[in-house]
């Protein structure tokens, strides 16, 4: 390495960034018309972290003005992938909560990468993506970590 190329560091979020573009492009255009990456981010979310949650709580997790976060909901609750239901512990808010359809599309999406994820699979040996998750896991927590203000 030259003592001109940028520090590791931005080279490795240099390289995730791109990854991240490159994937949203290829990802989007196996979503349904009218669907985009954050929808299902939220979907997923709601799956892997838990039902249940506000509209703000989301907007802080995913570090996104909450209007952003509420015009997200807005097109998941419009397509019957969630529905909104009152705050049992505060009824001025409302609690975020998925649909049979929403974990069904959450589902298909993943499916729909299959042929994307064989191509990746033939082209570099799955197990060397698997031995760098650690590493990628590591670096997500201590961001996660370190956020001000947030909680998950």
């Amino acid at each position: 390495m030259s003592s001109d190329d940028p520090p590791v560091l931005f080279q490795f979020f240099n390289e995730i960034g791109i990854i991240h573009q490159l994937s949203r492009a290829a990802f989007e255009a196996r979503l349904p018309d009218g669907f985009l990456v954050p929808h299902f981010s939220v979907l997923n979310h709601l799956v892997r972290v838990g039902e249940g949650t506000t509209p703000l709580r989301l907007a802080k997790a995913f570090q996104v003005p909450k209007t952003s976060m509420t015009h997200t909901l807005s097109g998941l609750e419009w397509g019957g992938l969630i529905e909104m239901r009152p705050n049992p512990k505060d009824g001025r808010s409302k609690c975020v909560y998925l649909t049979d359809a929403g974990r069904r599309f959450r589902e298909d999406a993943i499916v729909a990468l299959g042929p994307d994820m064989a191509d990746l699979a033939g082209s570099i040996d799955p197990d060397r993506i698997a031995a760098i998750l650690p590493l990628l896991r590591e670096v997500r927590e201590f961001m996660d970590q370190a956020r001000d203000g947030t909680e998950d």
